[in-house]
């Protein structure tokens, strides 16, 4: 099964690959690498649900949140790509967590993307990661995700 099989076969549809708001660009290849500029919980009307991890938002919404953003990711990577099957490894990710001096459950959060890279990929979904708190990001979002993908020739 394509990974775009198993997103359909999970429920899921990949959004429009966000545009940038900014001066950067959405990925940059250096050799077979793919670096995913970071992407966040944006929904198709482009709005954000704001809050913070251990104020507004219990650990499942934060889970709920970083799905969102690996969905969101997955569209850039596919606009580059063509198709999901080029993608040899997840390498790493970076998870931020807009959260509370005090919440201490950011990987809990970012399982969110790790769990839906490995449903959506298998193996090549497995990666290293970074989980971090952070005392805001842009638009007041939950998480922003940032990726490195090994892609195949």
């Amino acid at each position: 099964m394509t990974p775009e099989e198993k997103l359909a076969s999970l429920g899921l549809t990949l959004p429009s690959a966000p545009v940038p708001v900014a001066n950067y660009v959405p990925f940059r290849w250096a050799g077979n690498l793919l670096y995913l500029s970071g992407q966040g919980p944006k929904r198709t009307d482009g709005t954000y649900k704001a809050g913070r991890l251990g104020r507004d938002m219990t650990i499942e919404d934060g889970y709920a949140e970083a799905r969102l953003t690996t969905l969101n990711m997955l569209a850039v990577a596919k606009q580059a790509l063509g198709e999901l099957s080029r993608i040899e490894a997840v390498v790493k990710l970076l998870g931020m967590v807009n959260a509370e001096p005090d919440f201490g459950d950011h990987p809990k959060v970012i399982n969110g993307c790790s769990d839906l890279l490995v449903e959506v990929l298998g193996e090549a979904g497995r990666h290293a990661r970074s989980a971090v708190g952070m005392g805001s990001l842009p638009n007041r979002m939950a998480v922003e995700i940032e990726a490195i993908l090994l892609i195949r020739n």
